[in-house]
This record gives structure tokens, sequence and C-alpha cells, in this order.
């Protein structure tokens, strides 16, 4: 007991941070199959809490997802959090969830900065740590020296005396091992189950004050619609009458009529739940995240959640090109508005707002790898759209124009320092710290404007050879910082419609580089590849072979093609200008200009001078 307060030992609620790729996923997987959730003959698929198939593919984790797990009569309920940066809201709202957190880290990468960025907000929020080391058996692991290194980040962080004597554990998530001491191998993940009971607290709650439940996630069902996800803060929920304490300071009577809460990874109702527990609730469509559920007679609102703010908008619209329909199951943008303001009621981080035109919407997002992963979910349930080149929002503050900043943290080789600061200062990035960890490597931090991101993330992987890491953090709001260089090259642009011979490319190849691979159907205003120079080229990219009757010796010339650049949605969202967009279809990905005639576009550039 602590002032009228008492623990549950019944319960342990955990997140589990760690950056991108070193395993937190697979271990949930291990931790799952080994706690008997699943039956013995259930079918259950690699990495089962990476349900998109976005998430499959690309190996992360896009959405902060709950399971519960039983172990010795605890229930453990598990937040598998995402670590890529776009996504770093999710992350925010999670910690104030649980009483405890996992740190996992790949035993031979080692803490990267989206580690150091989670850590640092969990180490701020009190809560106690586990570290896990995972992956020992990698040939290039180096347990002792990644030890070392967490230690070095926890006092760098400002970890509390208490937080710095963390218990460490040693895995192999793939193998489903955990050990707690290297020299004793383990066959089970036994080990962390019992240091999670031993080390990581029970909620700490209030029995006897007012129901208080506090909403920090959003899902949405197509069978009760709205859920929101939270965690019961006091007192006891059960279906039934409330009051919801609206962020705005409003109060609004409600109805729960259902309550969820998870075993495994199925959601499974519950009759009543009571401070401590992590749970769904249904019934109340009109709820946002950091709302406050409250007892009827007592309704006291929890401090409000901060979310981070949207710094990137694109317009997406209702695809107008000469092939619209082709290929798309859904393609009005009636059916292209129904679909976003869907997706902004599941995604608290997007906005969409109406635009001038009636068939186009303005989205706004954490990042431009966030709103990429919106338009390819699209794409995959058939839709036909079109968006332009994210640009970033600003706002006035005292009168003067200011524009988002990010604080971008990059892990290079020391050989690429030169390059990265280059290419960042003409991106008006200003270098703020330099870490030498000891081995090859350098940490380099930089405040740099959010427009000066959009389009780097290629360049630095291409000038660093793909050894750079990057990871980029909003950092708040500076005065506009003046103008940035865009692309300094020309688009080549088909001039009529056809299909692209190995003829014409050939003779188009030393011209620029191109985007289409021979046999490819072009139209007129279709980007097929960037030009050298940095006006635009007007090319008829469909030009056959004059075939004559008389044979000539030496006259056949020996076409050899250059490999074409492939324009995917994120690398086609870095290259495109101010007056072009990609037209994203369920088969296609294709670069076009705004304005598709040929004739009509040199007379627009001159009425925008004008």
């Amino acid at each position: 007991m602590e002032n009228g307060l008492k623990r549950r030992e019944d319960i342990r609620n955990i997140a589990i941070i760690a950056h991108v790729d070193h395993g937190k996923t697979t271990l949930v997987d291990a931790m799952l199959h080994q706690s008997g959730i699943f039956r013995a003959n259930e079918q259950v698929m690699e990495r089962v809490m990476d349900s998109l198939d976005i998430e499959r593919e690309r190996g992360i984790t896009i959405l902060a997802k709950n399971t519960a797990i039983e172990y010795r009569g605890v229930k453990i309920n598990i937040v598998d959090t995402p670590g890529h940066a776009d996504f770093g809201g999710e992350v925010e709202r999670t910690l104030s969830m649980v009483d405890g957190v996992m740190l996992l880290v790949d035993a031979s990468e080692g803490p990267l900065p989206q580690t150091r960025f989670v850590l640092k907000k969990a180490l701020e929020a009190g809560l106690p740590p586990i570290v896990c080391i995972n992956k020992i058996d990698r040939p290039d692991a180096r347990v002792t020296t990644v030890l070392d290194e967490i230690y070095g980040l926890f006092i760098d962080l400002d970890a509390t005396e208490e937080q710095l004597e963390f218990p460490v554990v040693y895995t192999n998530a793939r193998a489903g091992t955990a050990t707690l001491d290297l020299s004793e191998p383990s066959d089970n993940v036994q080990p962390l189950f019992e240091l999670i009971l031993q080390t990581l607290p029970g909620p700490l709650v209030d029995p006897a004050a007012p129901t208080q439940f506090q909403a920090n996630n959003l899902e949405y069902d197509d069978y009760v619609g709205r859920l929101a996800i939270g965690r019961v803060r006091n007192g006891t929920l059960k279906p039934g009458f409330y009051v919801l304490c609206r962020l705005d300071g409003r109060e609004q009577p409600v109805k729960i009529t259902q309550i969820y809460g998870w075993h495994g990874l199925k959601r499974i109702e519950l009759e009543s739940v009571t401070a401590g527990d992590i749970v769904a609730v249904a019934g109340i469509e009109d709820i946002d995240i950091g709302e406050t559920i409250a007892d009827r007679d007592h309704p006291r609102p929890l401090p409000a959640l901060r979310v981070d703010e949207p710094t990137i908008a694109m317009v997406f619209s209702a695809n107008n090109s000469p092939w619209a329909g082709r290929e798309g199951e859904f393609v009005t943008s009636r059916k292209l508005r129904e679909r976003l303001f869907y997706e902004q009621r599941k995604n608290v981080s997007l906005r969409v707002e109406d635009t001038e035109q009636p068939d186009a919407l303005k989205v706004t997002g954490r990042g431009e790898f966030q709103l990429a992963i919106v338009i390819e979910t699209m794409r995959r349930e058939g839709y036909e759209v079109q968006v332009s080149k994210p640009t970033v929002v600003t706002r006035e503050i005292d009168g003067a124009l200011h524009e988002p900043v990010e604080l971008l943290a990059i892990d290079v080789p020391a050989d690429f320092i030169g390059v990265v600061s280059q290419l960042l200062a003409v991106r008006r990035g200003k270098m703020t710290k330099m870490i030498h960890s000891g081995s090859s490597r350098v940490r380099l931090e930089f405040s740099v404007p959010s427009r000066g991101l959009i389009g780097f993330r290629s360049r630095f992987l291409t000038d660093t050879r793909g050894t750079g890491i990057m990871n980029a953090l909003f950092n708040g709001w500076k005065p506009w910082h003046g103008p940035i260089q865009a692309r300094t090259n020309g688009a080549m642009v088909a001039d009529r419609e056809g299909t692209a011979p190995p003829y014409a490319i050939f003779h188009l190849q030393e011209r620029g580089i191109l985007f289409i691979a021979p046999g490819t159907k072009v139209y007129e205003g279709m980007v097929v590849g960037e030009y050298s120079r940095d006006n635009d080229l007007n090319v008829n990219i469909c030009r056959e072979k004059k075939l004559t009757n008389i044979r000539a010796a030496g006259r056949d010339e020996n076409i050899l093609i250059t490999p074409h650049r492939e324009m995917g949605l994120e690398n086609g969202i870095e290259w495109i200008g101010d007056d072009e967009l990609i037209e994203v279809t369920p088969q296609s990905v294709r670069l076009r200009k705004k304005v598709l005639k040929q004739t009509d576009r040199p007379r627009k550039k001159q009425l925008e001078a004008d």
C-alpha cells in the first residue's frame, strides 16, 4: 500500500522498445507460442504481431498492437511498439499505458538512434526497464561491448540509480530461448517470463477512486464501430452510462456497449474490468485520443496526451489520366473521400481536409514514409489515386512564418562524415552533435527543416553506399530557413500514346536516365525518364525503326540497353516536382505531368510567370 494505493500482483503491463529489425516481433512470437496460448494443432504464421501485409513484407511494425499472455496465473499485457520514426507518435501514447518496459537490443548493432528516443521517453516517465540482448547467435555478436554501450546510453539519458540497476536477459528470439547467464544455455523463454514477474511491478491502483479510463489508441471495427483502447486508471469499468470528458473541457453523456480484453491475439468480451487492466471499449463513436471516460457522479478528466504534430502534406485526388479506371475498382472522388476519412478515424496522426478542388483532399502526416504506407494500403484495396509532391505544413508565430524542424540522428562510418555534412548543408541542416563511439562508426545529430528531408533518404543511402542509418524526430517550429535547392534535372516526357520499343529507348538513353523498360505502354504527358539538363524534354519514345526493302551491309546497329531506374512509390514521391503527379493504381505506379497536353504546358508556365 502507498498512500491508499495498492499494487495488483495478478497483472503486468509492459511495452517492448527496440529499433527497426532488432527482433521484437519475433520475440513476442516465441513468448506467445511457449505460453500455451495457441492450440497444439493450430496453424500460426511467423511474426503474428505484424498483421498487415505491408508490415510482413517490409519487416517493420507500423501500428502499436496489444496481446496478452497467461503465465503462472499472472496476465502479462504486452504492447509491441513501432521502431520507425514516422510512427513515433504510436510509441509515446503506448508508454502511458504500461508500468515497465523491455528494451530489446541487437547483440551486434547495439543501441541505435530510435532506441534512444523511445528509451528517453520511458525513463522520463519513471518506468523500470529490463534489458534484453537479442540475436546472441550472430557470428558478429559483441555482447559485452553492447552491454557497456547500453550502460553508457542510460547514463547519457539521465537514468536514476534504480533504473541503472536493470536486470539483463540474453535471448535468441528465432530459436525461442532466453538465459540470464551466457554460460548456461536454455531451451525456452521461461527465464524471461520469470524475470518479468520478479522485477517489473504490477499496476498501482486506488480501489476507492471513481472510474477513469483514458483512450490511448483508436481502432475501427466493422461490427461495433470505433474502439477506444486504453488503460483503466481508477475504479471499475463495465457496460453502461458514463461521462466523456472532452479535450476542450466539455462533458458529454455516453454509453459503453461492450468491453474487450485480449487472450493471445484474440479479442474477448468482458463483463467488467478494474483499475490496471488494458482494454478496448465500444459504443462511443465520437471519441478522440487523450479523452477520459469518467464516473457520472464524479467526472474528473485525466491529463491530456500529446500527439506529434503532422508536418508533411500531400494532395490526394481522383485519377484523371487517359487510362483511369482500367486497373482499379474504386476510381471516383466520392470513394476516395470515404476511404481517407475512414483512415483518419483509425490513424490519429493523420489529418484530412477539403481543398478548393472538389475531387482533391489535403492529407497531412508525420512524414513522407507514413503517407506512402497509406497510399500503398489503398492501392492494394483496389483504389486508383493521384498524389502531389509532399510539402511542409507552416504556421505563423508572432507575425513571422515558421516551419517544422526535425532532429536528425545519423549513424555512419567515419569515412562518410564529409559526404553527409555536405548533403545536409545544401538542405539547411546544422550539425549539433558528433559522437565517436570508439568503433569505426560515428553518431551525428543535425537540426534540419522538415522539407529538407523530403527526398533525402534515397540520396543518403546512395552516397553512404547503404551503410548509413538515419532517424528523424519532430523538434518544434523555427523561423523559415529560406529556399532549399530542389531537383536540378528536368524530366523526359512522352509526347504521344503508344508502346516504347527498344529502338527508341536505345536512342534516348544518352539523354538521361530512363524509368521504363522496353515494351511499356505510355501516354502523352507521362514522365518516362530524368533529362540530363535542367529543362523538360518532350520525346517520342514510341519511334519504331524504319524498315526498307534495301539491304545494306553494316547498317544494323547493335542495340544495347542500359537497365532502367525502377520508380516505385517512395522513389517517385521523392523525385517529382511541383508540376508533376504520381498516378497510383493496383497494378502500376506512373509519373506524369499535371498538364498532360504538350501544347498546354508552356502556356501554363507562362501564365504562372505572369
